[in-house]
């Protein structure tokens, strides 16, 4: 089985895409990174931004997308708190639910846990979508190791 990423036997590698469709995009991506480096883990891999379309509902604001790597020492659950928290102290008052999205000005899904397959109703591992938006597969093939195989892509 292809390895995620060559991280010590302590740690974890996450993959977590991101998203900012409101204010300074680039700004809040970076704050975001900045504050997923010293909360869930080093940054170890990042992929170049990507403007896209609004996907799932009708915006004039286009999104600008990342996926990063990073070694972690937290679970699943923890990283999802934590990314959480980030989100909120970025300014994001509502979370997307049934289907229904709208602008934000942050938005961080876990997309990778090591080979770890969860569907919770809460949290899936890998994240389901992850093929039907090229928003996030394009930059996640950047940050990828490879050779791209294995089961970890859905």
């Amino acid at each position: 089985m292809a390895t995620l990423c060559s991280c010590s036997t302590t740690d974890h590698c996450v993959y977590l895409g991101l998203g900012s469709n409101m204010g300074d995009r680039r700004a809040t991506l970076l704050k975001a990174y900045k504050e997923i480096d010293r909360l869930v883990g080093p940054i170890v891999r990042q992929s170049a931004f990507l403007v896209s379309k609004p996907w799932g509902f009708r915006s004039n604001n286009d999104f600008l997308n990342s996926v990063v790597c990073c070694h972690t020492r937290l679970s699943p659950r923890q990283v999802l708190r934590v990314t959480q928290h980030i989100e909120r102290s970025l300014g994001r008052r509502t979370k997307s639910a049934g289907g229904i999205y709208h602008d934000r000005p942050i938005d961080i899904d876990i997309l990778l846990y090591d080979h770890l397959r969860m569907a919770d109703p809460d949290l899936c591992i890998p994240h389901p979508l992850i093929l039907q938006r090229d928003f996030v597969w394009k930059p996640l093939l950047e940050v990828l190791p490879p050779p791209i195989s294995g089961p970890f892509i859905p």
